[in-house]
């Protein structure tokens, strides 16, 4: 009976000393979590208001690609159809298509927006490239402007002139043109004319994964304080 008391006392007093290093550490890291979480939310109010304004001019010279993302923008200028791309492998509506993307060059200036006119199906033939060409002359659009990822995966190079690309590389297509481009890609606005399925995703910062990992933290305290406390008020 002793022995069995003193080896309670035992695991009491050792995992006392365990709680004492876990909880605080526990506890931390989920309020870490949950600050970020708070930053996140914070920063996706303001673009919720950005994206929601009234669209402002977009630059004439180049500019930041952070003075410009998730901003809504109206553009004056025409089309360039010969340097127009299609992004292989987008899925709409559970179906896969393309992207077509065309630049834009500005009124005025020599500076192009590349613009994302929507998604179109692919054909039932891969080998054929549908022909999307954008309104001709003059147009005035709006939408808003996004900074595409730089890291992706690429199965191999395209050939130079390729017009159907895996991914949307800025680096590339700056690379292959002989006039300045915007940092950015604008995400043409559903109902403005020479655009193809357009249902753009909401601009997530990633709260939501911060939030559950300051669940998670707060969990394992919660979890380490209950098995602590089993072991100290149960009976032999």
């Amino acid at each position: 009976m002793n022995r069995t008391l003193y080896s309670r006392r035992r695991v009491a007093l050792w995992g006392g000393l365990l709680l004492l290093l876990l909880l605080p550490a526990f506890v931390s890291l989920g309020l870490w979590q949950w600050h970020k979480a708070q930053a996140k939310l914070a920063r996706q109010a303001e673009l919720d208001l950005l994206g929601q304004g009234a669209p402002a001019a977009m630059p004439t010279g180049l500019a930041g690609a952070n003075s410009l993302r998730h901003r809504r923008f109206s553009l004056q200028g025409e089309y360039d159809a010969s340097r127009q791309i299609l992004i292989d492998n987008r899925v709409y509506q559970e179906r896969a298509g393309y992207h077509v993307v065309t630049p834009l060059k500005l009124a005025g200036s020599e500076l192009r927006v590349l613009v994302n006119r929507g998604w179109v199906p692919a054909p039932a033939d891969h080998r054929q490239v549908p022909d999307m060409p954008p309104p001709a002359g003059p147009v005035s659009i709006t939408g808003i402007a996004v900074v595409p990822p730089e890291r992706f995966f690429t199965l191999a190079p395209a050939p130079a002139g390729e017009k159907v690309w895996q991914n949307l590389d800025l680096q590339r297509f700056r690379a292959g043109v002989p006039y300045p481009l915007q940092p950015v890609v604008l995400q043409l606005d559903p109902g403005i004319p020479g655009g193809y399925g357009r249902d753009w995703p909401r601009p997530d910062e990633g709260s939501d994964r911060n939030l559950g990992y300051a669940a998670q933290w707060f969990g394992f305290a919660i979890a380490s304080l209950g098995i602590w406390l089993y072991f100290l008020v149960r009976r032999p």
